[in-house]
């Protein structure tokens, strides 16, 4: 049975559905797991062994009456511990709200409950989600499973650690600024952020409303699209019919420039290695100008910070004056920029950051999908991101770099592993489609795993 926790979530999700395997055995092996490799990882804050097993075995009596729900029925997933979650504790990574227990789900909570999921627990993260390294948090750093002296990434680092530490077969992050898809590279697993809307946020404690995405965090991209399947708001949306169709006439356009300027040499490797792989199932492949022609995504930089910072200030205002000790330094730090935006540069923001995203749809008149990096730069050392607060932010930026201006855009954009570095730290592309295309973003994706072999590999820790 420990086999059973080396197996992406379809597979064993059809095993669970052919009465082959049991919901209770598969939760025992992941909690099993966890007990064993979480002090190393620090990816949980919160485990639920008791109610996982009492779904779990809900789940096996259901399906051997012949009640399937569907893929995710009886499946061990994580959720990020910014998801509210009905008694269970949701601390989002702060002291502030240690003892905090909801009394209602997340919306996406309640669709993967009535998918039959199981749930092992909530995952570290960045307090607040307010950051890219997952090293600043009332519970400790989370630890990369591929080298436990680096980062994870984040904000959502404990929902990557515990996907690609086999913990459990998928977890739910959020994205405001690439939390999703750059702690996925860095883990060496699919992070999807889907199409700004198509999953809802209700429920989930807010870092800037309109930038939030809530997306899966999966081995595979199939596993990704059963996922999304289930959490998005759309009725219906069918991502998984069709992923495994020709991708032969998708043109894609390689964007260069911003994405690829100061690129690690390895990770430059490992991409031009990836366009040529992507050149023999693809229509075309060409640079490509940028996504909005009248402003360079450096002048994106305004928009974003004076939305994301406004926002992220009014949702904690009140805590900030009445319990500021009880945030880090660093957060408190970054929260208080916040109250430097004033109602009239919050609207002005607002308003350039839709006329960018209408804009955009003309990048796609001649393109299908856009292909850049994840990341510019592995990731530091925890010891490194533990130092000065600017420092530590500086290099939090560094990290983002490719992956905050998509959550600007609000287009459906995919992390896929694409290589190592040659210490054996992962390396992820980036797969970014037309708003509400989110099916194909998949499809090139699935495509380009089953031509490759990266995310078969796994971590020596596991």
């Amino acid at each position: 049975m420990s086999s059973m926790t080396e197996l992406e979530l379809a597979k064993v999700a059809e095993l669970v559905r052919n009465k082959r395997v049991s919901p209770v055995e598969l939760t025992n092996e992941c909690l099993k797991r966890i007990e064993r490799l979480n002090p190393k990882l620090n990816a949980f804050i919160t485990v639920t062994a008791d109610s996982a097993l009492a779904e779990a075995h809900a789940a096996e009596s259901e399906i051997q009456r012949g009640n399937w729900r569907g893929p995710l029925h009886g499946i061990p997933i994580a959720l990020k511990d910014i998801l509210d979650t009905t008694g269970v504790r949701t601390t989002a990574a702060s002291e502030l709200f240690k003892d905090r227990v909801p009394t209602k789900d997340a919306e996406v909570v309640r669709r993967l409950k009535t998918a039959g999921a199981v749930f092992l627990g909530k995952l570290n993260l960045h307090e607040f989600a307010y950051g890219g390294s997952s090293v600043v948090s009332f519970f400790g750093a989370v630890r990369n499973p591929w080298n436990t002296d680096y980062s994870t990434g984040g904000s959502s680092g404990g929902s990557a650690a515990a996907v690609a530490a086999r913990l459990c077969y998928a977890t739910i992050g959020t994205d405001t600024g690439g939390s999703v898809r750059q702690p996925a590279a860095y883990c060496g697993i699919v992070g999807l952020k889907p199409t700004y809307g198509r999953v809802s946020t209700s429920g989930v404690i807010p870092l800037s409303r309109s930038l939030d995405h809530v997306g899966p965090m999966t081995r595979t991209t199939k596993d990704a699209a059963l996922v999304l399947q289930t959490i998005a708001d759309d009725d219906p949306i069918n991502v998984v019919a069709n992923i495994g169709d020709s991708t032969k006439s998708l043109r894609l356009g390689i964007l260069r420039e911003f994405f690829w300027e100061e690129l690690d040499p390895e990770i430059e490797k490992a991409m031009e290695a990836a366009l040529a792989v992507l050149k023999d199932f693809t229509a075309s492949q060409r640079d490509m100008p940028p996504l909005a022609t009248d402003a360079s995504y450096k002048s994106w930089t305004r928009p974003y910070t004076a939305v994301f910072t406004k926002e992220a200030f009014d949702y904690h205002k009140n805590c900030i004056e009445n319990s500021p000790e009880l945030y880090q330094p660093a957060t408190l730090k970054r929260l208080r920029v916040g109250a430097e935006v004033d109602a009239d540069k919050y609207i002005q923001s607002k308003r350039e950051m839709e006329s960018i995203r209408n804009s955009i749809s003309r990048a796609f008149d001649d393109i299908d999908l856009v292909i850049t990096p994840t990341v510019r730069i592995p990731p530091f050392t925890i010891v490194d991101l533990q130092g000065d607060i600017d420092d530590v932010r500086a290099k939090e930026l560094a990290m983002l770099h490719n992956t905050r201006p998509i959550n600007l855009t609000g287009l459906p954009t995919i992390s896929v592993p694409c290589g190592f570095t040659c210490i054996g730290l992962p390396i992820g592309m980036q797969i970014t489609g037309r708003a509400g295309d989110d099916a194909t973003v998949l499809r090139l994706a699935h495509a380009y795993e089953r031509a490759t072999d990266w995310h078969k590999h796994e971590p020596a820790l596991v």
